[in-house]
């Protein structure tokens, strides 16, 4: 009796902790965050702060774990276009963040702006 106990409790118990590690992932819009990226440097680029409209990091220029650690950290230095990036909602960059790690270089599908 007192092992079925522990067990459901401890059934309980770990999905609990799942559920709540899925739910405190956020996830965007894959397709909205690819559309945002390339449009920051379109913007960026006609401002005349940048010579091409071309993002200047791919999605697969970093790992998954490296994409992670910028958008956590909010370190977007590399990406330039600051004033561009300092407009951008808390949505638009999970979007972009999404997008981003989603075809990071060791990621399932690894992409390459064209």
């Amino acid at each position: 009796m007192w092992k079925k106990l522990m067990t459901i409790a401890l059934t309980l118990l770990v999905s609990v902790s799942f559920t709540g590690a899925v739910w405190a992932m956020e996830e965007g819009n894959k397709r909205k965050g690819k559309y945002i990226y390339r449009k920051v440097y379109k913007s960026c680029h006609e401002r005349g702060a940048v010579e091409t409209a071309k993002p200047p990091l791919n999605p697969d220029a970093h790992t998954q774990a490296e994409w992670t650690t910028i958008f956590e950290g909010k370190q977007f230095d590399n990406f330039g276009c600051e004033e561009e990036w300092k407009g951008l909602s808390e949505d638009q960059i999970v979007d972009i963040y999404t997008y981003l790690h989603a075809h990071a270089s060791d990621s399932p599908t690894p992409l390459k702006c064209k």
